[in-house]
């Protein structure tokens, strides 16, 4: 019998199903809307086993989640550590000392040839600095988690999506001793089309890329939503020109992004993992909130989901470690799913055309603005 994954649309794109299928025979791509979705173009050679369906979160919501049995404030005592990363460098520092254990590290690293977020595997510390910082767009897994031995001891990092598959994956083989599993508060991915638009623009401007970094701190943690480029030109000092644009300031990316308007429908209608909802071990985040809204150089938000990710926490002794509740922890994060923009749909098809116009985007997100406040003041009257 044909498996579901065959015919599947609008799903997490996860892509755990084409590490588990033992034929190799299932193929991860952008879709037409921009999205990583699973294709089978050999149908004839499926064996019928449907392990890419046993093990798909979206065919498979859970209806459990393990309570929380610690809740964090941490941040790396390396200065260099904590300023490369998003919030505290907590990541880094997990995989530091797991790997001192005898654990390999899957996490997300930035192809600057292939302009994408994709799961990468690293043997040693140095090797895992790639994954510093956030990457807010949908990452390509196949390639990474293909190569994993279940027989090994990995740490794997993920969106809170991947890692229900890959839980759903390891468990179905009888390898979860193996594995800490590590996902983070997400607010959902955009369309690769989105992003595509906005790199093709800076480069048409400004040149050819070298790194990007999506949050920068140069003004602060807490105004961090800072998209940070260096060009492969160079100044006269010979350090790389540099292209910076933030949330703050109107940035476009950030705001087709943070706005919902190019976003994965499944985020908005199927995701199941926010607050207190995980299977992984450990989930971090920015710990935004009162609490330490004087911080300027960031703070992790660590929550243990089981006694394995708990030890792993309290065993760090790189990092400043605070207890606090869960609802201090979780106070800047999302509560509920991305909410439905209107114009998401036209968005989409309007930016899948690779000739968008920055000007029509950017009144695209006007009208949405519009809509937004109009919906509000309805709904208060």
């Amino acid at each position: 019998m044909t498996p579901k994954i065959a015919g599947l649309k609008n799903c997490f794109g996860c892509g755990v199903c084409a590490a588990a299928c033992p034929r190799k025979i299932i193929d991860i791509r952008l879709d037409a809307d921009g999205f990583y979705r699973p294709f089978i173009d050999e149908i004839d050679s499926c064996i019928g086993c449907h392990i890419c369906d046993d093990t798909c979160a979206f065919l498979n919501p859970d209806n459990e989640f393990p309570a929380p049995v610690g809740s964090f404030a941490v941040w790396s005592t390396d200065d260099e550590t904590r300023a490369r990363s998003s919030s505290g460098g907590v990541s880094l520092e997990i995989a530091r000392k797991l790997m001192s254990d005898g654990y390999k590290f899957c996490g997300v690293r930035y192809d600057i040839q292939k302009h994408r977020a994709e799961h990468f595997i690293a043997s040693t510390p140095e090797e895992a600095i790639e994954s510093c910082g956030s990457k807010y767009i949908q990452s390509y897994t196949p390639d990474a988690f293909k190569k994993i031995d279940l027989k090994e001891k990995y740490l794997v990092v993920g969106t809170p999506c991947q890692i229900a598959s890959f839980r759903r994956y390891i468990r179905k083989f009888n390898h979860e001793d193996n594995f800490v599993l590590m996902d983070f508060y997400c607010h959902s991915v955009p369309s690769m089309h989105a992003w595509k638009h906005y790199i093709t623009k800076v480069k048409k401007t400004h040149g050819e890329i070298a790194r990007v970094s999506w949050r920068d701190k140069k003004n602060g943690w807490h105004n961090s939503y800072r998209i940070l480029i260096d060009l492969i030109s160079q100044t006269k000092s010979g350090s790389p020109n540099q292209y910076s644009s933030a949330f703050s300031d109107g940035d476009i990316f950030y705001r087709l992004f943070l706005w919902d308007l190019c976003n994965n429908e499944a985020c908005e209608k199927s995701c199941i993992y926010k607050k207190n909802k995980s299977q992984a071990d450990i989930r971090l985040g920015d710990l935004w909130g009162n609490t330490y809204h004087n911080d300027k150089k960031g703070v992790s938000a660590v929550v243990a989901f089981t006694p394995k990710g708990k030890s792993v926490i309290e065993n760090l002794d790189t990092c400043v470690r605070k207890p606090h509740t869960f609802e201090v922890v979780t106070e800047g994060q999302m509560k509920n799913n991305i909410r439905h923009a209107s114009m998401r749909g036209l968005m989409i098809k309007y930016l899948r055309t690779g000739h968008a116009s920055t000007a029509i985007v950017k009144a695209m997100i006007f009208m949405q603005r519009i809509i937004n406040k109009t919906n509000r003041t309805l709904k208060i009257k």
